[in-house]
């Protein structure tokens, strides 16, 4: 079976205006910019995404709030992203903050098929507003709600023509979890191979999980560059 799509575009056509999406990635590391570019491109509106943050303004997801394509975020960190913070307060875009482990968890669960799980961050916060509150062995906990997607975009170091995907050091992040979300998954990797080139053990997404596989050209960026002064001696 090939999943191997000519482009990312090609791979995200039957998406609309309205979908959710899982978006890997954990501050720029990781992220599916190829794909991100290709929704900016498709124009579709109206999305949900859930995503550990927003990228930055010029890069990641913050150029589909640049373009009024995110209705709703739930994301665990918002900090890097001035027009994030500009839709919020004006009321443009809604947010569901998240813990991150929350989040991570909420994405497992949704792709295991596991419809809610209960946990003790967030007891006695804004967190838990709204939410059901259980006490288990004389502590609270909170009610949250798997993750389901309608898409999942993630990026991986390699992947096969079946799918399987390898991911590198930190890139791994919130990218297996999200693959797992989707109800279709789109991966887009560094690097393709023919089947049978990752060992089994090191496949960290298997393809079943994967609907789509692009291969193109990533850039690597970091939110911000700091520079202290070097001290000799």
């Amino acid at each position: 079976m090939n999943k191997v799509r000519a482009s990312a575009r090609e791979a995200l056509e039957g998406i609309r205006d309205g979908a959710t999406i899982a978006a890997g990635g954990f501050g720029l590391c990781g992220i599916p910019e190829l794909c991100i570019q290709a929704l900016r491109e498709l124009n579709v509106r109206g999305l949900t995404v859930a995503s550990n943050n927003c990228g930055v303004d010029d890069f990641g997801l913050g150029i589909l709030l640049a373009n009024r394509q995110i209705k709703k975020m739930i994301s665990s960190y918002v900090g890097e992203n001035k027009e994030f913070e500009r839709q919020y307060l004006s009321g443009e875009l809604e947010v569901e903050l998240t813990p991150q482990g929350t989040l991570a968890e909420r994405l497992r669960a949704g792709g295991a098929g596991i419809p809610a799980f209960f946990t003790a961050t967030g007891v006695g916060t804004l967190v838990a507003n709204g939410k059901e509150v259980r006490d288990f062995d004389g502590r609270s906990y909170v009610m949250e709600r798997g993750i389901r997607t309608d898409w999942a975009i993630v990026k991986a170091w390699r992947g096969d023509r079946m799918g399987n995907l390898q991911y590198r050091l930190t890139a791994r992040n919130f990218n297996p979890l999200c693959a797992m979300a989707g109800r279709v998954t789109v991966a887009e990797v560094e690097e393709l191979v023919e089947v049978g080139e990752i060992h089994p053990e090191q496949v960290d997404t298997p393809s079943v999980y994967v609907h789509h596989v692009v291969v193109g050209p990533h850039e690597k960026r970091i939110e911000r560059k700091t520079n202290r002064p070097l001290v000799v001696g």
